[in-house]
């Protein structure tokens, strides 16, 4: 299994690593801290030096209760990281994103992968993606980021989050989008209790058993924070190492996380054991 993009190839035979670059004023952990170019780029060439494979950038908060960026600010925020990091590193790049203009506009600066809260259900993303012919990420959510975390409700929330990820893949390739560029993320924190996402992670493979690439993303989490104690969402580390490992033992492909070089470490553990097999 592998992802591929404009002469790039990631292969997801073994677990690789998606680095988070938030430039943003806002972001629930680093906000403020890379926002930036330069931040930004010394920022990424840190995870790629500690192990990230891809680097993921975001140019809108989604933390519950956060407020909508404009258009113009998303672009601004995230096209001359994207072309800087495009050029000075040797990474694959990712955008988070629901917009097809920031989409088009990331691709055409460098970015291989879009990574999509809203599954790609804002008028337009779909045909953007299938035109860009690129990865990506189909991420589900009850509700909306402001709103999100007030009372969310399932009534068995693995498979409902198992049709509504089959559901948009489906509208992905009736739209053109193949079927080796989809991957799928449960959405930690989109709307779902503190239950919810710790069902959500106890029952990852049976999101694994679709045969689509999964991708986990829980770290730092308030998930995190109320198993272990911890209010401060960068003090989360070790909680958040864990939950990347439960992820990969479970079949994730893909972990997303603050925190490469710890995570790193974890990950050559694990492939460590494999390999003693």
């Amino acid at each position: 299994m592998k992802i591929a993009a404009f002469g790039r190839e990631l292969s997801l035979d073994s677990p690789k690593i998606m680095g988070i670059l938030n430039v943003t004023p806002d972001s629930f952990s680093d906000g403020g801290r890379y926002n930036t170019t330069d931040k930004a780029l010394d920022h990424a060439a840190v995870m790629v030096e500690e192990g990230a494979s891809i680097i993921d950038i975001g140019g809108e908060s989604t933390r519950p209760g956060a407020a909508e960026v404009s258009l113009d600010e998303e672009l601004s925020r995230v096209v001359p990281v994207v072309e800087t990091i495009s050029c000075r590193l040797d990474v694959m790049i990712s955008v988070d994103t629901s917009q097809p203009e920031v989409m088009k506009s990331a691709v055409e600066a460098g970015a291989h992968i879009i990574n999509d809260i809203r599954a790609l259900s804002v008028d337009g993303a779909l045909s953007t993606v299938a035109d860009l012919n690129c990865p990506v990420i189909l991420m589900h959510m009850q509700g909306k980021p402001r709103t999100m975390q007030i009372a969310p409700h399932y009534t068995d929330v693995v498979a409902e989050v198992r049709k509504f990820l089959l559901n948009r893949a489906e509208a992905c390739l009736t739209a053109g989008i193949r079927k080796e560029n989809l991957i799928l993320d449960p959405g930690f924190g989109f709307g779902k209790s503190v239950e919810d996402n710790y069902r959500l992670l106890a029952h990852l493979e049976e999101l694994v058993d679709t045969g689509y690439p999964v991708l986990s993303a829980l770290s730092r989490k308030s998930m995190i924070g109320a198993a272990c104690g911890i209010s401060q969402a960068d003090l989360r580390v070790t909680g958040s190492v864990a939950g990347a490992l439960i992820s990969v033992m479970k079949g994730a492909c893909l972990v997303r996380v603050h925190d490469v070089a710890q995570t790193r470490e974890a990950l050559d553990v694990y492939r460590a054991t494999r390999n003693s097999f």
